[in-house]
Formats: C-alpha cells, structure tokens, sequence
C-alpha cells in the first residue's frame, strides 16, 4: 500500500510537472477601446505591427515595431524581446496578428494582446493621426460622382493580401461582364484608396456596398458568396 501511494505522488508531480512546462498563455483579443487602453497604461510596452515593411511605411500605431509575420526572420526577431513582459500586436484586419500571437505564446510569451480588426478597425474608431495630409487614392468627392448613376452601382473594396477577397474576385469580375448592361460594378484596392478608406470609416474587408441614385442601400463587410450578392442585384 505504502508503495502504491508513492508511486501515485511521484505520477501526480510528473504530470503537473509537466503540464505545468507545456501550459501556453492565453492570447487577449481586445477592441480598440480596450487594447488603447491597456497599452497606455503599459509601461515601455512592447508593440509589434507584424504587417509586411511596405505597408508599415505607409501607416503605423506610434511607437510600434515591425516584425514581418510573412517574413523569413520572424521568430529570429521575436526572440531577442523579453518573454516576461506583455507584447502587443496588430496587422491590418486581425488575422496575421492572430496567428503571429498563437506562435508569441508557443514561443514562451506570458502575457500576448492581440488588437480585434486591425489598424483598420484602429483608424475607423478615430485613433489614427494622420502623418501626412497627402491625399492617397480616390477623393471623397470623386467617389460621389462614381456612384452617382442611372444604374445600380456595386462597389467592392478589397486587398491584395486579403485571402476572402482574392476568394470573391473571380466571380466579381464575371459579374462585371454578365451584368455591364445593368449594373455598374467597380473593384478598389483599399490599400491603394487609403484617404478614402479612412473618409469611410470602412474598418474591415472585403466590402460589398450597393448604391441606387448616389445613395446607399446595402452594405456587408466580410465574405459574401455569389448567390448571395445575385439577390441584392
């Protein structure tokens, strides 16, 4: 019996031991509010824009770093910052900060906030200061008279990185064709139309909205299938 209970002991201590080693944190996801707010009360925090350099040079949260998620060096360049201490990141809608996160806390990160939409979500919420007043794209004004048609007008607001918009672009180009005659259907690379974007207040991609006579009817943000874009048209 004596020896029963030892063995149990030594199990029980292996195996929290050994949980104990393996446990990842918690990745954070916050809103602008939250995430804002908990990096301004962070001393010297560490915050990473883990977005490719190019579009890093165009727009950036203060202060941040960049650690190229897509790049060969990421895990090279995220281990020389201190393990111990909370890391903030953020890419452009969420989705490459999600995933640099996940690796943050398997490479040992404690204490891992991830920012929920992106810098996009960050700029339509107000946060942004603009570096520069230099227009970049489209004019608000020359996207009013865009819109302003006898037709039916489609715009669709996508990015080059955007893996559900790269999903949809066949079929939006199809439907340019099929449909010329009736609706007028127009592609935007949001990248490229930035000053729009940000006059828009657009906070996530891909953008499907519908405009009868220069004003809005219909507006969805995220994948949108064919068949359901056909029956708002």
């Amino acid at each position: 019996m004596k020896l029963k209970i030892t063995f149990l002991l030594f199990v029980t201590t292996f195996l929290t031991s050994c949980q104990g080693q393996n446990s990842k944190a918690v990745v954070q996801n916050l809103d602008v509010k939250n995430y804002a707010e908990k990096l301004e009360k962070t001393q010297n925090p560490q915050l990473i824009d883990v977005r490719t350099p190019q579009e890093f040079a165009s727009e950036k949260i203060n202060d941040a770093k960049n650690i190229n998620w897509n790049g060969t060096d990421f895990v090279a360049q995220v281990e020389k910052l201190d393990k111990s201490k909370p890391i903030f990141v953020y890419c452009k809608v969420g989705g490459r900060s999600a995933q640099a996160a996940d690796k943050l806390a398997e490479l040992g990160f404690k204490e891992i906030y991830n920012l929920d939409g992106g810098i996009m979500k960050w700029n339509a919420s107000g946060m942004a200061k603009p570096s520069s007043d230099k227009l970049v794209g489209m004019s608000p004004d020359d996207y009013q008279k865009l819109i302003n048609s006898n037709k039916k007008v489609v715009i669709n607001f996508g990015a080059e990185w955007c893996a559900p918009c790269k999903k949809m672009k066949p079929y939006i180009i199809r439907l340019q064709s099929e449909l010329k005659d009736k609706v007028k259907i127009v592609r935007l690379d949001a990248d490229e139309n930035k000053s729009l974007v940000n006059h828009m207040k657009i906070d996530g991609l891909p953008v499907i909205i519908i405009y009868e006579n220069g004003k809005e009817t219909w507006r969805n943000t995220g994948f949108l299938s064919e068949e359901d874009l056909r029956k708002q048209l």
